[in-house]
């Protein structure tokens, strides 16, 4: 979900955009995206100090690629609102020269109302088992050994997890395979599979 499937491309580099701050209270990881050693754009994942029962967690991505005469604009947030540990609402919107998109996940008391309606992607569902576990949470600590997937906001879906050597995860989905490697239970570096270039995003120095 991390980033569309469209943006598969060598790139030279515009100016990363400045990453604001997070809002009184709240917990950021800020990361850098690159592909084939350029930075290509950040990404930032936060998480709400909770309110009662209720956290809320957000991922924002803001990519800039000029390659000749091949432009790319994308930016994507995605929201996820959890109540006692299970999610509620999750929104995702998504803004690029190809258009506008969005994905939205929604408990209804006894089901989820799944819509993703991305780039080449459409996708409608329900879901009558609660999601407790979803992509933005793996940006906050090392997945728990049982964990077997993670639901992919983007997507509507979910990702297989598989955990690998000590640290190392596998995110598996319709043939796209994401490896998340953390230290010390903090998530350090994304690696995006792709048979052109691999994206790699790598947590920034605070």
């Amino acid at each position: 979900m991390l980033l569309p499937s469209f943006l598969l491309v060598s790139a030279l580099v515009l100016p990363a955009p400045v990453v604001a701050g997070p809002p009184a209270g709240a917990e950021a990881r800020h990361y850098g995206i690159e592909v084939a050693g350029l930075r290509v754009g950040t990404m930032t994942a936060t998480r709400q100090a909770p309110v009662g029962a209720d956290v809320t967690y957000s991922l924002v991505s803001d990519v800039k690629v000029n390659f000749l005469l091949y432009h790319l604009k994308i930016y994507y947030q995605v929201t996820n609102r959890f109540h006692n540990g299970q999610l509620l609402l999750s929104t995702v919107e998504t803004h690029t020269n190809q258009g506008d998109f969005a994905s939205r996940t929604e408990w209804k008391g006894d089901h989820y109302d799944i819509v993703a309606d991305q780039y080449k992607h459409h996708y409608k569902a329900t879901e009558t088992q609660p999601i407790r576990y979803a992509v933005t949470n793996m940006f906050f600590g090392e997945p728990p050994l049982s964990q077997t997937r993670a639901f992919a906001e983007y997507f509507g879906d979910y990702f297989a997890l598989n955990r690998g050597k000590s640290g190392s995860w596998q995110a598996l989905r319709d043939g796209r395979e994401d490896e998340y490697q953390y230290v010390n239970g903090q998530l350090v570096t994304i690696i995006k599979k792709n048979p052109l270039k691999n994206f790699i995003i790598r947590l920034l120095p605070e």
